[in-house]
């Protein structure tokens, strides 16, 4: 009970004027970003991340929470029309979608993919607001070798899931986890790896780090296959309702992609594909007529839509609990909310609960105007895949170094951010993992910290973290996982291959 209090206290801060301003241009933005092939929520949250600098942190996290799952809604689109998927968690809807758009049930796939995400984006809001407080009261019991091992946890589950090679992806986390240790160190006050120059003694901007290696490397490689190109226009939607014999299925394909989307959202180190994937292959085993799917069947749309929209709330529970980003995007979050004087964990929803409430009542408002904006509207989305990219590439790219400039007003944060754009472009093109390369950089400081800590109550004793129930758990589960990651990249049976939600 004390949880729906808060909750409409936190729909009051939500039904501001401003606060449904940015929920609109946020998920506006969000839906763009995911129309746009190629540039996935990551990129869009980090590339935009600069246009919340001078707002009040609830409308510039809302704005931002609005931006994260708004492109998931948008992906759908260009997977069903032109089978392109505008992000990598809509790859799968391409499957099933885009043959549909060839029968001229293009309307009935948006449909359904536009209900399944608003079901799945709602129930995971309420799973946030039921779990959520909870989880937050038990991390207050969590000491220094609890979070040191919950981060260890995240890594090792990241460094599992993602990348072709389990080499490349420690690459990509020893890279990350080197920048973080760049400048002051908090607890002694030596200065490390500044090479003299004074802008390193603070360490590079989160900021710079994030718009070159997401977004920038993200434009260099769109520009490389794009400017060429000539977009084609997309079909007509026509009816967006499924048959009356589709409704059952449909819906029953919903509620288990809601389900199974938001557990795996509270999984530190997973992704959005992984639930969809699950989804699709979920739906195929428990179909009459598993034939159908890859020629139109309209459960292989709505259940991985779901999940993947299921899977944005629950990702947000380790965030606003633990402090810890489940994924890349989540971890440009984390950036905004340190960018904005806040600090997630256990105490924010003492400490902020105007915060807190507010952005969990905003992504109700938001999910219901993705509704609105996707059904009837699904055309005029789908003519902004006609922008020829030659005219977008010089207007982001503007827009991307005024932002950088005007956060500290340092022509160093602008080189910053192009030195990590090339670099993004290149480690893409050697098929290095960018989300390890991020979560460390996020994580590393709080690894740094908890981990000396720890050692100073163990006084120096590594096992110390085995003698606590917690920590010595969780290590324990890491170290497990560490060894299946070993055991099946050394099999080639990896079960995710790219670097996703890119």
């Amino acid at each position: 009970m004390d949880s729906l209090g808060y909750l409409l206290h936190g729909f009051e801060t939500a039904l501001t004027w401003q606060n449904l301003l940015y929920c609109l241009l946020g998920v506006s933005f969000g839906m763009f970003i995911g129309v746009l092939p190629g540039l996935g929520p990551t990129a869009g949250t980090a590339l935009l991340l600069p246009l919340t600098f001078a707002l009040e942190p609830v409308s510039a996290i809302i704005m931002l929470a609005g931006i994260y799952y708004g492109s998931m809604y948008g992906g759908t689109i260009t997977s069903v029309l032109i089978n392109t998927p505008g992000e990598a968690a809509s790859l799968i809807t391409c499957l099933d979608g885009h043959p549909l758009a060839k029968q001229g049930r293009a309307g009935a796939a948006l449909g359904i993919a536009g209900i399944g995400s608003f079901i799945g984006g709602i129930v995971s809001i309420v799973g946030l607001v039921l779990i959520g407080p909870f989880l937050a009261k038990q991390a207050l019991k969590f000491g220094p070798p609890e979070f040191f091992a919950l981060v260890i946890l995240g890594l090792s589950l990241l460094l599992g899931l993602m990348g072709k090679s389990l080499l490349k992806g420690i690459i990509g986390a020893l890279f990350g986890l080197s920048l973080a240790f760049i400048g002051q160190d908090q607890s002694s006050g030596i200065i490390r790896f500044a090479f003299g120059q004074t802008e390193l003694m603070k360490g590079i901007d989160f900021i710079s780090i994030a718009m070159g290696m997401f977004g920038l490397s993200e434009l260099f490689l769109n520009a490389e296959e794009s400017l060429k190109g000539k977009a084609s226009a997309p079909p007509k939607v026509k009816g967006l309702l499924p048959n009356k014999e589709e409704w059952g299925p449909s819906m029953k394909a919903i509620g288990r992609g809601s389900v199974l989307g938001f557990l795996i959202g509270l999984i530190p180190g997973t992704n959005s594909v992984i639930p969809t994937i699950l989804s699709y292959s979920m739906e195929k085993k428990l179909s009459k007529d598993p034939s159908r799917f890859g020629k139109g069947a309209l459960e292989g749309v709505a259940g991985p839509e779901t999940a993947n929209n299921s899977y944005c709330g629950g990702a947000l529970i380790p965030l606003f609990t633990l402090g810890i980003p489940s994924s890349p995007t989540v971890a440009v979050l984390l950036g905004a909310f340190i960018m904005h004087g806040l600090t997630p964990g256990p105490t924010l929803f003492q400490k902020n609960p105007d915060l807190v409430w507010g952005i969990i009542a905003s992504m109700f408002i938001g999910n219901a105007m993705l509704l609105i904006m996707n059904l009837p509207l699904a055309n005029v989305w789908a003519r902004i895949t006609m922008v020829p990219f030659k005219l977008l590439f010089p207007i982001i790219i503007i827009i991307t170094i005024v932002g950088t400039y005007s956060l500290n007003n340092s022509m160093f944060d602008v080189g910053a951010m192009l030195v990590f754009g090339i670099l993004g472009y290149l480690f893409k093109k050697a098929e290095i993992p960018l989300a390890p390369i991020i979560l460390t950089y996020v994580l590393g400081s709080l690894l740094e910290k908890t981990l000396l800590q720890s050692l100073t109550i163990f006084k120096g004793d590594f096992l110390g973290f085995f003698t606590r129930p917690i920590s010595g758990t969780i290590l324990s589960i890491a170290i497990l996982s560490m060894l299946f990651s070993i055991i099946t990249s050394i099999r080639n049976k990896r079960v995710i291959t790219e670097d996703v939600e890119m």
